[in-house]
């Protein structure tokens, strides 16, 4: 578990954050059942090492002024341009309390169908999930490799790997392969023809 050490602060002006950021610290929130909303600053190069190392959802020992307390980031605010945080916000967990996490799917091998001239299609990039906080994922991972063309990948065909269970019907679609858009048209065009022709037979009849 990483260590981050944090101050509790005071000042909410723009002046004062402007401030924290310019000293190279990020003006952050901590929350939880057992110590209310906490205002603080802490090292923004430190905080961004960690999430990068370690992903969003680790467990973070967070010190407050000699205070320790096992935290999470629940929301990230950035600046795009300078690649840089300029807010966060932390949760207090209870280790041994479960929990709901959102974790980003990472779809791993060459789809067969992609292969084929297929399209992927990815309709969730995150799932949902429950667990204990020491046993939330940093990634699920699920096999695409072989998935052909009309081919669907679903919650219920991704099997946790830990300690956790999904938050999702397992009829929910993660990842699918759809024809190329030229079969797509052409499939379509048959199955008007289909509709058509027999609309035709009936008119000739009613003119007998």
């Amino acid at each position: 578990m990483a260590t981050l050490k944090a101050e509790e602060r005071t000042g909410s002006r723009r002046s004062s954050l402007r401030s924290i950021r310019s000293a190279g610290f990020v003006p952050g929130v901590v929350y939880g059942k057992h110590i209310g909303n906490k205002s603080v600053s802490l090292d923004s190069t430190k905080l961004l090492k960690i999430l990068r190392d370690e992903g969003k959802n680790t467990i973070i020992n967070l010190d407050i002024n000699g205070e320790q307390h096992s935290v999470m980031v629940t929301e990230i605010q950035t600046d795009p341009l300078k690649d840089s945080i300029v807010h966060a916000d932390f949760k207090v967990v209870d280790m041994e309390a479960e929990m709901e996490a959102a974790v980003p799917v990472n779809l791993t091998g060459e789809a067969e169908g992609v292969k084929q001239g297929g399209v992927l299609q990815q309709p969730l990039y995150e799932l949902s999930v429950t667990a204990k906080p020491k046993n939330i994922p940093q990634a699920i991972e699920a096999d695409i490799s072989q998935l052909e063309i009309h081919g669907v990948l679903t919650v219920g065909d991704i099997k946790p790997t830990g300690d956790y269970s999904f938050n999702h019907e397992p009829d929910e679609v993660v990842a699918s392969i759809v024809p190329p858009q030229k079969q797509e048209e052409t499939e379509a065009e048959s199955a008007a023809q289909e509709v058509e022709e027999p609309e035709e037979s009936n008119a000739e009849g009613k003119n007998e």
